[in-house]
């Protein structure tokens, strides 16, 4: 992993210099939009909508519209808003854990100590674990200020964004609020059928059957040769199963690309052989011409002449029709007249 920010959590006078990793990955097969005619790709530019051109990134800023107006914000304007200037984690409060609501949690980070000394992270790590507490803390990663949960998961602290109050939307549903009647049996019923499906839950036992399904088709497509040939091979991104995925379909395209070369050969030998028709074969692949193209070609110039010359010309296309004939067949090309 790679750390994504330094820093150093700070309440009173201690002092526990960190860094900061990703805790967590998206696993789903990356799509894009292609042209389904040849496969290009398809991709968007930053168009002015009054100008009508394309701007380049050094030329956009940001902006507020309220439908009516629109204020644009420079870099200059930014700059004056509270910047990611302190490097320090630090923390508000200790809450019970159980007052720090799910729905709030947002991304998570992992926190590794970078000092050489340990004992400030493990002193912490102790103390939250046995206080059974939770460290609210307020920091600022990329130009915005940040609310956060700090807690053990393992042996590593587990720091979690939360969000604002604000952004949390209350739930306001009037048909909840009618007076609906339960009866003790029906109640004791859902508790049996939740006591049938009672466990301890285990992670790793649940599976994305969707991704899985996913990989299994696009696998299935290149092995039938379902694939256009990209021009430049495109950089695989960053991620253990995405990079397994990527060599598995980077071996399905060259086994794929391996049997049409193959093919292509085959029927190439067949044409030289004596076979007149001309057959056709990729894009990459030259086509040669046959007897019959030569025969059609010459017929062709022979009338493109004037009537004057035109009996003369037709005898001599004849004529290198049958010398043509006696030779291998070749690539031939004969301007008109």
């Amino acid at each position: 992993m790679r750390s994504i920010w330094k820093g150093a959590i700070t309440f009173g006078l201690v002092n526990v210099p960190v860094s900061v990793y990703s805790a967590t990955e998206s696993h789903d097969v990356k799509l894009h939009q292609v042209h389904d005619a040849d496969g290009g790709r398809i991709r968007y530019q930053r168009k002015c909508e009054v100008c009508g051109e394309v701007v380049p990134y050094e030329h956009i800023d940001k902006a507020y519209t309220d439908g009516e107006q629109t204020v644009v914000l420079t870099d200059d304007d930014l700059q004056t808003l509270p910047a990611e200037r302190s490097r320090e984690i630090d923390v508000l409060e200790f809450v019970p854990s159980e007052q720090v609501e799910p729905i709030m949690l947002e991304s998570s980070y992992y926190l590794a100590p970078t000092s050489a000394s340990t004992k400030s992270y493990v002193l912490l790590r102790r103390t939250l674990e046995e206080s059974e507490r939770t460290a609210i803390v307020s920091f600022t990663l990329r130009q915005k200020t940040r609310l956060a949960a700090l807690r053990v998961r393992g042996d590593v602290l587990l720091l979690q964004t939360l969000l604002w109050s604000d952004e949390v939307r209350e739930a306001d549903f009037p048909a909840l609020a009618d007076d609906v009647k339960i009866s003790a049996k029906e109640l004791q019923m859902s508790a049996a059928l939740v006591s049938s499906y009672e466990s301890d839950f285990a992670p790793g036992e649940f599976t994305d059957d969707y991704q899985a399904q996913m990989k299994r088709l696009i696998e299935a497509k290149l092995e039938k040769g379902e694939a256009f040939e990209n021009e430049a091979p495109e950089e695989a991104e960053e991620g253990g199963e995405v990079l397994d995925l990527m060599e598995a379909l980077r071996r399905s395209v060259e086994a794929s690309r391996a049997k049409r070369d193959t093919a292509s050969t085959t029927a190439e030998a067949d044409d030289d052989g004596g076979s007149p028709a001309s057959k056709p074969s990729s894009s990459r692949a030259k086509s040669t011409s046959t007897s019959g193209a030569a025969k059609t070609s010459k017929s062709a110039a022979s009338k493109s002449g004037t009537a004057k010359d035109t009996k003369s010309k037709t005898a001599k296309a004849e004529a290198d029709d049958e010398a043509e004939e006696a030779k291998p067949t070749r690539r031939r090309t004969k301007k008109s007249a």
